[in-house]
């Protein structure tokens, strides 16, 4: 490196080029530095944060923490003892940062997962979510660590007009990579079972999708070879797939009530094949809160992951 790069990396970077550089807001780095004492040494004409070399490792250990869940002024006072600087009281004055996701009482991965993606950090998001799952298994990861975090961003876009839209893309976007990443390739499926596969499939109109990649991803850890055909699925395609395949079992997802299509399920239980005297059809499970209320008989409505991960397995072992 020459030395006029070498003067450039180590210049006092502003406000918001550090920010840039760690995936926040320059409005989180001055709530730090106002509520936790984590600000520059050194500033400009009194006034203007200028943050020096040892003033950013400070910062990154204190992402890098609350990316783990760590609460902030724990983070904060950590980052300055493994930095080797004495931790200042912290001056609380009001502030204009972003509240809390609202959380509540959930894993401590939540936290984490939930501050990375406010502060758009993709690689945190994505080490946090592989990490839950591979502690804990897809539905616990899903049930507990997904879900609220989910809820929680939508619950703060709601009530935050726009502003949070990006963190809720974002996330769902990781959570459905991760998701895909936990599923076994077709290939990896055994196709030698008479059983056929277990179809999963959106309702017409339907695109709400994450519930049922993590059904998907759920079977495929347990080695149970399904179909996934996602969003808003035309009922003539469903049936005419559900016809090609034989399937052990047909998961129906619908989100809203409006989205609920009754007519449609029975239409697919209808469906036999086969030589006469043996003729199968397939167990339909109902999946999503549009079911809500009353069902028909014989069609199971499972209320979580695990619950419906052990009901398609119970028909898929039948079927064998």
């Amino acid at each position: 490196m020459s030395e006029s790069h070498a003067g450039t990396a180590a210049a006092p970077l502003t406000t918001g080029a550090l920010a840039r550089r760690l995936g926040v807001s320059p409005t989180t780095l001055r709530s730090w530095d106002r509520r936790y004492g984590i600000g520059p040494a050194v500033r400009a004409d009194g006034r203007h944060r200028r943050w020096a070399p040892e003033d950013v490792a400070v910062l990154e250990s204190m992402c890098r923490l609350t990316s783990a869940g760590v609460p902030p002024a724990e983070a904060a006072r950590a980052a300055k003892e493994t930095t080797g600087q004495a931790m200042d009281p912290p001056v609380r004055r009001g502030s204009r940062a972003a509240g809390p996701l609202p959380l509540g009482d959930v894993r401590q991965e939540c936290r984490g997962l939930a501050r990375a993606a406010v502060r758009l950090d993709a690689p945190a998001v994505e080490r946090q979510l592989a990490a839950a799952v591979e502690r804990y298994g897809i539905a616990v990861a899903w049930q507990e660590v997904m879900v609220p975090t989910l809820h929680a961003v939508g619950r703060k876009w709601e009530s935050s007009g726009d502003r949070y839209v990006e963190v809720e893309h974002l996330l769902s976007w990781h959570v459905s990579t991760t998701l895909r990443r936990c599923t076994p390739s077709p290939e990896r499926q055994p196709d030698a079972s008479p059983a056929g596969p277990v179809v999963l499939a959106c309702v017409p109109g339907e695109q709400h999708t994450l519930p049922i990649e993590a059904l998907n991803a759920g079977l495929g850890e347990l080695g149970l070879p399904t179909r996934m055909f996602g969003a808003a699925v035309p009922a003539e395609a469903l049936t005419a797939a559900v016809r090609r395949l034989g399937p052990a079992a047909v998961v129906l997802w619908a989100q809203s009530r409006s989205t609920a299509d009754l007519p449609l399920a029975r239409h697919v239980v209808a469906i036999r094949w086969g030589v006469k005297g043996a003729r199968r059809q397939p167990l339909v499970v109902l999946g999503g809160p549009g079911w809500s209320g009353a069902w028909p008989r014989g069609m199971p409505r499972p209320t979580s992951l695990r619950d419906a991960v052990e009901i398609l397995a119970g028909a898929y072992a039948s079927e064998r």
